[in-house]
Parts: C-alpha cells; sequence; structure tokens
C-alpha cells in the first residue's frame, strides 16, 4: 500500500490549484503545470513532455479543492528552484534523478530530501545519465560548506520553512512574507493558512479586511501584531489608501 493511500497529507484534497499558488507566491497557470505537466508541440520536431511533479487528485466537482497538504509542500521546493530562474525542463532531469536515488515516495515533500538532497545533487552534477545543461543545474543549486555539500542559501530559506515529522512535511511556514508569520498545517484550520502566533485564520482577517475594519481593530481584536496584519493587507491589495 503506498502512501499516498494511508497519509491524508497526499490522499486528501485541501485546496484548489489556484489558493495553492497563491499562497506560494507563484503564477497560476506555472503551478497547475507543475500538477498536471505539459505536452509542447512543434512543427518540424517531436512534441516535448513534461511529467507532474506536484501530488495533485481529482476534485470532487468544479471549484472543487484538487491539492493535498504534501502537494503544497512539494511547490515549497520548487518555489524555491523557480527563484533561481532555472528552466524547469533544465532541473526536471536532475529532479527526476534525485527523486529515485532517494527511494522514497512523493520525495520533493521528504524529509530525505531536506537532509541528504544537496549531497544527491552533487551526485548528479557527476553523473552522465542526465544531459550537461541538468549537470550544470544541479551543481549551480548547491554550494561546499565546512566540507558538506549544502543547498545555497535562496534554496535553504525556503526549506527552513517546513517542519518535518521522521517521514515527510508536517508544517509550512508559507513564503513571500517578511514579517508576517504564516502557517499551513494539515492538523489546523482544515489545512488553510493561518497566522502562526495565533491561529487566527488569514479568511476571518482577509473577510474583516474587505468590510473595512481598521487594521489597529483588528489586531487588538485578534492579539495580533499590528505590522502583521498590516503586511498581509498589502499583499492582498486591501490596504486603504
Amino acid at each position: 500500500m503506498t502512501v499516498a493511500a494511508t497519509d491524508a497529507r497526499f490522499a486528501v484534497p485541501l485546496y484548489t490549484s489556484t489558493e495553492a499558488a497563491g499562497y506560494l507566491g507563484v503564477p497560476p497557470r506555472t503551478f497547475a503545470g507543475w500538477v498536471q505537466g505539459y505536452r509542447r508541440d512543434f512543427r518540424h520536431r517531436p512534441a516535448v513532455t513534461g511529467a507532474p511533479l506536484i501530488t495533485g487528485l481529482a476534485p470532487e466537482g468544479r471549484g472543487a479543492p484538487s491539492i493535498p497538504f504534501g502537494g503544497l509542500a512539494e511547490g515549497m521546493f520548487l518555489s524555491a528552484l523557480r527563484r533561481a530562474r532555472v528552466p524547469l525542463q533544465q532541473i526536471r532531469p536532475a529532479l527526476d534523478l534525485v527523486r529515485n536515488r532517494l527511494g522514497v515516495e512523493h520525495a520533493l515533500a521528504s524529509k530525505r530530501l531536506y537532509v541528504v538532497g544537496a549531497q544527491l545533487l552533487w551526485e548528479v552534477s557527476t553523473t552522465s545519465d542526465v544531459g550537461t545543461d541538468a549537470r550544470n543545474t544541479a551543481r549551480d543549486l548547491i554550494v561546499l560548506r565546512d566540507g558538506q555539500y549544502v543547498f545555497r542559501q535562496f534554496i535553504e530559506q525556503y526549506l527552513r520553512r517546513i517542519s518535518y515529522d521522521d517521514e515527510y512535511a508536517r508544517r509550512l511556514v508559507l513564503p513571500h512574507y517578511e514579517v508576517a508569520e504564516i502557517a499551513a498545517d494539515p492538523d489546523v484550520n482544515f489545512g488553510k493558512p493561518y497566522f502562526a502566533h495565533t491561529g487566527t485564520p488569514l479568511s476571518v482577517v482577509r473577510s474583516l479586511l474587505q468590510a473595512g475594519e481598521p487594521i489597529r481593530e483588528i489586531a487588538a481584536d485578534f492579539d495580533i501584531a499590528l505590522d502583521e496584519i498590516t503586511e498581509f493587507a498589502q499583499r492582498e491589495r486591501l490596504l486603504a489608501a
């Protein structure tokens, strides 16, 4: 029996693809390509295809959730790679090889990727199993520090926002916030993001902002730092002029 069949983190859809993309600060079309894979047809040469990289599930209906918590965690790792502006078609073969060598299902959300992924990328960069571009890309994502290969800082900053149990991600602190600490946990608020220090759902604060409630009053009512709500309002374009 696979992990997907036994672990709710990969078997229970919590987010729509658009919601998950927004939480990670990724364009919805990009995120959808990670979930669905892609096919590009050309007139004078064979089509190019890419398999899905993120766990997605069949929605129960139009507009229903299709991304489980594990898929959101996988997206966190890919978001870090995206910051490097490396074309995914170059990094995809290296990622596939790393996933195979880890020997675990859902490798991009696994603790083993965080622990040994950088070393595996170094091994990928020295193998002939992938093309030159993928080897060079793998090497660009790591650095030698104190005698060990580790992920470069821009990737490590993302991975530090992921908490793991013995196997897989169990809690995320979402990226793209400098002040606010916004978390997602499948056991809290049905997996929907919340202000980490108080447990207040983002949806509650968003609704109050949309209704025109003053930021200071919201901060006082929910005991959330004013700067955190202000940053959230700015990102959501809900800050009054």
